[in-house]
């Protein structure tokens, strides 16, 4: 996760709206604000910001002002560990059951020429005698 923060210099709303649009359509992107009052745009994600400033530039004059991680709050990292603990044990759990109760495994014979090549359609050459056309001209 990276937190990207531009700053954009723009006249009207317009091309502030513009500028979301092509923000918006970035790959690995997590979330998008814009400070109207200072003109700074901040972008999140797992996003290259030279690609960013590459997309806005035509738009409007762009400037990096800061690249770095993200950062996320502390009760957020001790929740996500809580919820990891949990998920830790589900998962104990379930090794354990499986490993108390095992499924029988059913082989089925497999024939190595599961599909038989197409056949190539035979070629029939049709040959007229004077006999079934009576119009045909033979020159001796």
């Amino acid at each position: 996760m990276m937190k990207v923060v531009l700053k954009l210099e723009y006249l009207d709303d317009k091309v502030k709206q513009k500028v979301m649009k092509k923000v918006s359509v970035v790959y690995g992107l997590d979330s998008i604000s814009i400070d109207t009052k200072d003109k700074k745009l901040t972008v999140t994600g797992t996003i290259d910001p030279v690609e960013l400033v590459s997309k806005l530039k035509k738009l409007c004059h762009t400037e990096i002002v800061f690249v770095g991680p993200a950062k996320e709050p502390q009760k957020k990292k001790e929740e996500a560990k809580k919820a990891d603990d949990k998920k830790g044990d589900d998962k104990k759990k379930e090794a354990a059951a499986i490993k108390a109760y095992s499924v029988p495994v059913c082989y089925q014979y497999q024939h190595p020429y599961l599909q038989y090549p197409t056949p190539v359609p035979a070629r029939y050459h049709h040959y007229h005698s004077m006999e079934e056309d009576p119009t045909s001209c033979v020159i001796c």
